[in-house]
């Protein structure tokens, strides 16, 4: 249960047990323990969303950082965008550019 939790306690420098969602998905968890059925699919059902709240983290993580880093500063030189593509602009003679 702790796993998504922790990825989401990385901003506010609290801990991830100080968090609503770590006290949701505990009582989540504890209100689905395993019983002594064979199957018990709102056990499979909880650890499935406990995943998809994990990618979801994960991917707004990433999302942030690639907005950050590529986000739209205004006008860029032409420098910059060839840079931000991999390629350098070639040197022009008489030590233009």
């Amino acid at each position: 249960a702790a796993a998504p939790l922790r990825h989401a306690s990385g901003r506010a420098g609290r801990t991830y047990r100080d968090t609503a969602a770590y006290q949701h998905i505990v009582a989540a968890f504890r209100a689905h323990r395993v019983t002594s059925e064979k199957l018990c699919r709102a056990q499979q059902e909880l650890h499935f969303q406990a995943a998809t709240y994990l990618c979801l983290l994960r991917s707004v993580r990433e999302h942030t950082a690639l907005h950050q880093e590529y986000h739209g500063k205004g006008e860029r030189s032409p420098e910059e965008v060839a840079g931000l593509v991999g390629f350098r602009l070639p040197q022009q003679p008489g030590g233009k550019g």
